[in-house]
């Protein structure tokens, strides 16, 4: 039976990794994670950000792009074209004059060539996938990202296909005290929409391949096919991994230190380079790969040329994102100024009715915390991508964070997808009244003020990290991640309330008291 190939549905569950005991999540547009500190939320967030670094094919190093795997490869260049190459390319030619271009025939069943061509792709990622995940954590071995205890093994699984139905493929991932191995599961059979097909000139192809049949096939011819297969592969990936194989960008906790702090961080880890090797007692700072990336992103932002893919209403969507968060929150505009000897860049913050801008560290705390988001959307972040956020409370005001929310709310509205993790009361609930003005009448909806955001409760997704405890003694082992629901009271069930009862409690507890002994 053949599979269809279902978009961006992508379900995450991970087994004794860090401290997480047992989660399972689907990623959506808005992903929420919440739940006391040390249960594992940034831990699952830099996860999936390693996974897109993966999966997009931006990892550490280039090696896990499909395509520059396998352009120039020698022992490619050696390698024989499969059987039945010719009738592979003839198959999707015919197939492609038979399907009708709408409706339920739209779509192509690859031939098993090219599905065992897709198939060992997966498997060239090889140890490239737990590569990535070190560097990301910034850890040199598997074992660290195993649960303490008992355990030696963690595991990960990533099932993608659509929500109604069984998954049609599933990557797995283990870290043990070996190291990380990784397996992906391509059904036998996929099928995909016609359009994929009629993007790449396979006429052309088919009839160059054809004609050097006779004579032998060449070096270039193969590297003619596998091109072929490589494009495929690059069209399909969306399907095979769903909304994993979008870029994205992680913006650390510790993002307002790091923006002040980036020039003498850098200089201090250039400074030890030359000694590398030389002084045994003198080691190089060591940074996470999302702190490195941060890092390294920040100091060239602005010098990213736009990509040639985004179109003119993209540019003005990136623009008014970031300019949604200056006007309604910073009340001023965040700038870039190079300095002309090392053409380092300097952050700067220019209020409202001012004449001259400030240094950025010479702003409020708010400032310095919101930069980075407005600085990754003006020249990096594109409607598609995925921002991860951690903590996007600090430093901000509740109402503060109330805006803010709406402003993610926008960016998800807007074709962004967003991750993030809190411990704040106020995001939670503007996220329950971003989901519930999904719900008011067309009528209704149409007459809601342009500041706010609505999105259905399947785009918002929230889960709860708590600490697990064992049956045996109630030592905590762990921590489990849950699915919160909105509830019919119109709020997620946070336990922040169970904060608040516990205080406003002990606060009567102690006027009581008070009153006995007045």
């Amino acid at each position: 039976m053949t599979t269809p190939l279902a978009q961006n549905h992508v379900e995450i569950e991970v087994q004794d990794f860090g401290p997480i005991v047992h989660a399972k999540i689907d990623l959506r547009p808005m992903t929420v994670f919440i739940g006391p500190s040390n249960t594992g939320k940034s831990y699952l967030a830099i996860l999936l950000y390693a996974l897109h670094r993966v999966f997009a094919g931006i990892g550490v190093s280039g090696i896990l792009r499909f395509k520059a795997l396998h352009w120039w490869d020698a022992e490619r260049a050696q390698r024989q074209l499969p059987a039945g190459t010719v009738a592979d390319i003839e198959h999707l030619v015919q197939a492609m004059g038979d399907v009708n271009p709408v409706g339920a025939g739209s779509s192509i069943v690859l031939p098993d060539g090219m599905v065992e061509s897709i198939r060992t792709r997966f498997s060239d990622l090889g140890n490239g996938t737990g590569t990535e995940i070190l560097r990301s954590f910034g850890v040199d071995k598997a074992r660290t990202l195993v649960r303490k205890g008992e355990i030696d093994r963690a595991r990960l699984v990533i099932r993608c296909g659509a929500a109604t139905n069984p998954p049609f493929s599933e990557h797995l991932l283990e870290f043990s005290f070996r190291g990380a191995e990784f397996h992906a599961h391509i059904p036998d059979a996929i099928s995909v929409p016609k359009h994929l097909i009629t993007e790449v000139n396979l006429d052309s192809t088919l009839r160059y391949i054809r004609s050097h049949t006779d004579r032998g096939i060449s070096d270039f011819d193969g590297f003619l096919y596998w091109d072929t297969i490589d494009w495929f592969i690059e069209r399909i990936m969306p399907y095979l991994v769903g909304a994993l194989h979008l870029p994205a960008f992680y913006l650390p906790a510790d993002r307002t230190g790091m923006v002040h702090a980036h020039g003498a961080m850098v200089g201090a880890m250039l400074a030890n380079v030359p000694m590398v090797g030389l002084q045994p007692y003198t080691r190089t700072p060591m940074l996470s790969g999302v702190a490195s990336d941060f890092l390294r992103q920040l100091i060239a932002l602005d010098q990213v040329p736009a990509s040639p893919e985004r179109t003119v209403s993209q540019q003005v969507g990136v623009h008014g994102a970031a300019a949604g968060i200056e006007r309604n929150i910073l009340h001023g505009t965040i700038g870039v100024e190079r300095s002309e000897l090392i053409n380092y860049p300097h952050f700067t913050y220019h209020p409202d009715g001012w004449k001259e801008e400030l240094p950025l560290m010479h702003a409020s705390s708010m400032v310095s915390e919101l930069a980075p988001v407005v600085l990754y959307l003006r020249h990096l972040v594109q409607p598609g991508n995925v921002l991860i956020i951690e903590e996007p409370e600090s430093h901000l005001h509740p109402a503060a964070q109330v805006e803010f929310t709406r402003q993610l709310a926008k960016l998800v509205q807007a074709g962004y997808r967003v991750i993030i993790t809190t411990h704040s009361e106020w995001i939670l609930e503007e996220l329950a009244n971003v989901v519930q003005r999904s719900h008011l009448p067309p009528e209704e909806l149409s007459t809601v003020s342009v500041s706010d955001a609505a999105l259905t409760a399947d785009q918002v997704g929230v889960w709860l990290f708590r600490q697990k405890t064992c049956p045996r003694d109630s030592e905590v082992v762990g921590s489990e991640v849950v699915h919160v629901p909105l509830g019919e009271s119109g709020l997620y069930d946070s336990g922040f309330d169970d904060v608040a009862i516990a205080l406003s409690n002990d606060g009567a507890n102690i006027f009581n008291r008070i009153g006995r002994n007045g």
